[in-house]
């Protein structure tokens, strides 16, 4: 069971925003992801840097990278990071009770311009997730604080709940994307790996894509079912019996083999090439 449940408005202009993205029609959603990596990019560069002076910081995990994983049967779009996390307090600021200085000056470009892509110039990139999302939600862990839930439907306000539900975090950030119905093609292996290699693909961290992917496999063939099928066909046909030499019938045993198809999690980095400033 979760802890209780607080809920908070957005700050006026926050909830303008979101309506502006929401509402409006755009037909470069795919930035999203754009910035939501790089959001997820900025979180470690923060634990990094803090880690110089305090290399503790990394006890709670040294692995330093990006995570995408489509759940389609749940219709979720997850991206993970392993950086700094958030603070409930972080939380409640930073997603939503304290505008960004550049909210007002984006908000006015856009409806001048009907152009979203700028977004993450502004510092309201996190918001772009609207676009293609009708709730999200931000798991998130800090090292100096307990693990957090921020959820949103957009709206007016949002809520945050202590985490008692999901799987810990070691530390970072998870944000889950309930993707609306017209969205669904960012489920696919296919998608997400054209828009990761078009806008992040010289992004400093691994970009590691999760997904299952149905694979041909050739499995040994069960004996009692192969036995079964023979008996019924062959049961109005009189009966020969075959004397085999034990070592035939080792191989025969051996080299049964049939085809099936089996889901296989994949793990692949999917930004291997890095940039030359690194």
């Amino acid at each position: 069971m979760s802890g209780p449940t607080e809920t908070f408005n957005f700050q006026a202009e926050i909830s303008q925003l979101m309506s502006l993205i929401v509402n409006a029609v755009y037909q470069n959603k795919e930035i999203f992801l754009r910035e939501l990596i790089s959001n997820a990019s900025d979180a470690l560069d923060k634990i990094r840097y803090q880690s110089l002076t305090d290399p503790s910081v990394l006890d709670s995990g040294k692995d330093l990278k990006i995570t995408i994983i489509p759940d389609l049967a749940n219709k979720v779009l997850i991206i993970r990071d392993t950086g700094i996390g958030m603070t409930k307090a972080d939380l409640i600021n930073n997603l939503g009770t304290i505008a960004k200085s550049g909210t007002k000056a984006f908000m006015e470009m856009v409806q001048e311009t009907k152009d979203a892509s700028m977004i993450g110039q502004f510092g309201v990139g996190f918001y772009s997730a609207y676009l293609v999302a009708d709730e999200v939600e931000v798991i998130s862990k800090h090292n100096d604080d307990e693990q957090y839930i921020w959820r949103s439907s957009a709206g007016q306000n949002f809520t945050v709940t202590r985490d008692t539900v999901n799987e810990p975090l070691v530390r970072g950030s998870e944000i889950r994307l309930h993707l609306k119905e017209d969205q669904l093609d960012y489920l696919q292996e296919r998608r997400i790996k054209e828009v990761v290699k078009k806008h992040s693909e010289f992004i400093s961290y691994p970009i590691h894509l999760i997904y299952q992917k149905e694979v041909e496999k050739e499995v040994p063939a069960d004996d009692s079912e192969e036995a079964a099928d023979d008996e019924e066909k062959d049961e109005n046909k009189p009966k020969i019996e075959e004397i085999e030499d034990e070592d035939d019938e080792e191989e025969n045993k051996s080299s049964k083999t049939k085809k099936v198809k089996q889901n296989e999690t994949v793990d692949e980095e999917l930004n291997q090439t890095k940039p030359i400033w690194t």
